[in-house]
């Protein structure tokens, strides 16, 4: 076994394991993976084991905080804490059985397996060689011993074993692929009859009574929700900045201390970007290896990319600093060294591999040019060492008072007021969740105290009372009538147009032209993908819809909007090509196989799951 380590330590699939190892150690810590100490009291036994209240309320508060990253504003009031509890103990469970399986299996690493393993991984190598004092520095800053995170790796690396090889095991047939794919690539030829709303015109008509018995059938939704008037104080990092006066002298001192980061570095780099999704993983396995076995980046960008600009150019996206892209490519590129390629990095558009393929910098400016771009650099440094001082003198006053005029005073800030705030929010700063719910809560509203002083925004804080509150109350028929007029309007010239569409189907099903029918003209269109561009994607979705034709006789259809109707007329399908030796058929293939492991994997374990005996006090 061990020479089966040192063999396959520097593969991709390792690297993928050791790396997911990596990260879940970092963020759950040591108590995600082992058990507590015996004698603790125990939140779950999975067939004879222990899963101690130590490890799950650990687990339970980095989960906590794992959310509260994510969210744009942290508010740990909008934490559900039962359903996270519920997550973590049935992740803790799921895990638990997994590595039982796994012993059971007999899948063990020796202490020399482990050696070999920890050695060979990049993260602990300096200059392509294991280093020990970087081994324990990594480690340490996981908040882990070393004898913790060996004991981990060999638990964790023997399910991951399992996992990788139960995925892998996925085969898709070559007749399942070229089925996907002749459906896939099908086109159709069909022709359009366009109906106007302008041909319905006349049938539709709406009376005062249609008027009145929608607004008295409907009239929850005339309903104007309850509301308040509310006075509040905004402290904001920007506006203190505004307040502090930076002179010339310290303006000049400040440049020269920056003048080494105002040399721009620029750095030229180019990325494969991949839809994230369940195929993802798979894919960027699949160019890591070629890339690994000398293939061209530039090629593999041509061939994967989904951002089709600069697929075309090989990937490349030109010189850009920092400040431009995306927060975590930004810092995957600003990490890279010259012509090296990153792991994986996720962002909000997909998942990107992202080569550095030269830097630059650029000569320091002259003060004249950037003094204001100074100017406001050095006096939001200063104002950030107020700004959290003047924050708590802001809470502990509001807190205080009867109202926001005396703490206003107090700090030199504004009074505002803003108008018609709904339990749905309003303007900013009310459509921050948190603060809404305070202003609604019943020590704020009913009470007339001030809320909490509640941080909307990065460096910006808001703390709010109720000037004014009006109920909830019916609006009035007169207010409301042209939208139920409009209303009601659109949904008869729709229903006219429908009724149109059908009348022209059933006479050309009975033999009839369009002449007879008093319709217009055909327009054909032939070859059509379903993602064509000259025809809209609601009436592309009718015409896949159909069935066949048959013989010669077309088959018909029809597409209603508000505006318009579309007959349609199937005339022919045409089979969609399969080169079984192209990229698309290799792609797929190795997606449907990919798709197949993780479902195979996925009934592996709750077949394990449904096994286990599973004790909770």
């Amino acid at each position: 076994m061990l020479q089966d380590i040192r063999e396959n330590a520097q593969g991709t699939i390792a690297k993928i394991i050791i790396g997911l190892l990596i990260v879940s150690l970092s963020i759950w810590g040591m108590d995600a993976i082992i058990g507590g100490f015996s004698g603790e009291p125990e939140v779950a036994t999975v067939n004879g084991e222990d899963i101690t209240e130590r490890e799950f309320l650990r687990l339970v508060q980095m989960e906590s905080q794992r959310r509260l990253s994510r969210m744009e504003t942290p508010d740990p009031s909008l934490l559900k804490e039962d359903q996270i509890r519920k997550d973590v103990l049935e992740s803790l469970i799921q895990q638990e059985v997994l590595i039982q399986d796994a012993g059971s299996q007999g899948l063990a690493l020796t202490d020399a397996d482990i050696d070999a393993l920890i050695t060979q991984m990049p993260q602990f190598q300096v200059d392509g060689q294991f280093n020990r004092d970087r081994f324990v520095s990594t480690v340490r800053n996981m908040g882990m011993g070393v004898a913790e995170f060996r004991d981990a790796m060999r638990k964790q690396y023997v399910v991951n074993q399992i996992r990788a090889g139960v995925i892998q095991s996925g085969v898709a047939s070559d007749e399942s692929v070229a089925q996907i794919l002749r459906i896939q690539n099908q086109t159709r030829d069909f022709r359009l009859l366009t109906v106007p709303d302008s041909a319905v015109a006349g049938q539709v008509e709406i009376t005062e009574d249609e008027v009145q018995t929608f607004y008295e059938e409907n009239s929850s939704a005339f309903q104007q929700p309850d509301q308040v008037d509310a006075a509040y104080i905004t402290l904001s990092l920007g506006s203190l900045a505004e307040t502090i006066d930076i002179s010339e002298d310290e303006l000049q001192a400040y440049y020269e201390q920056r003048a080494d980061d105002l040399a721009r570095e620029e750095r030229q780099a180019s990325h494969i970007l991949i839809e994230d999704g369940e195929d993802a993983d798979a894919t960027i396995e699949t160019i890591q290896k070629r890339l690994a076995d000398g293939e061209s980046f530039a090629d593999l960008a041509r061939e994967y990319s989904i951002d089709t600009v600069s697929a075309e150019e090989g990937g490349d996206l030109g010189y850009a600093g920092r400040g431009v892209y995306d927060e975590a490519f930004e810092k995957a590129l600003f990490a890279l060294d010259e012509g090296e390629v990153s792991g994986a990095v996720e962002t909000s558009f997909g998942v990107h591999l992202i080569k550095l393929e030269d830097v630059r910098r650029s000569e320091v400016p002259a003060l004249e040019e950037i003094a204001d771009q100074l100017r406001n650099e050095l006096a939001r440094d200063r104002a950030e060492e107020r700004f959290a001082e003047i924050r708590t003198q802001l809470a502990d006053s509001a807190y205080a008072a009867d109202d926001l005029a005396g703490p206003a005073e107090e700090l030199g800030l504004e009074v505002r007021e803003a108008t018609g705030v709904t339990r749905n929010g309003g303007m900013a700063p009310f459509d921050h969740e948190g603060l809404v719910r305070q202003l609604f809560s019943a020590d704020v509203l009913e009470e007339g105290y001030n809320t909490e002083l509640i941080d909307v925004g990065d460096n910006v804080s808001v703390v709010a009372r109720v000037r004014e509150y009006r109920e909830a109350q019916q609006l009035p028929l007169e207010q409301v009538a042209d939208d139920i007029r409009a209303t009601l309007k659109a949904r008869e010239t729709r229903d006219a147009l429908r009724e149109r569409a059908e009348e022209i189907m059933a006479g050309l099903k009975a033999g009839q032209s369009l002449e007879e029918l008093g319709a217009g003209e055909w327009v054909s269109y032939e070859a059509k993908s379903r993602n064509a561009q000259e025809v809209s994607a609601s009436v592309m979705r009718a015409v896949f819809s159909l069935e066949r034709p048959a013989d010669d006789d077309a088959s018909y259809g029809r597409s209603v909007s508000a505006e318009s109707a579309s007959v349609i007329a199937l005339d022919q399908v045409n089979q969609g090509e399969v080169d079984q030796d192209g990229a698309e058929f290799s792609q797929l293939s190795q997606f449907l196989a990919s798709l197949e492991g993780q479902r195979e994997y996925s009934a592996y374990q709750e077949y394990l799951r449904n096994r286990a005996e599973v004790e909770r006090p």
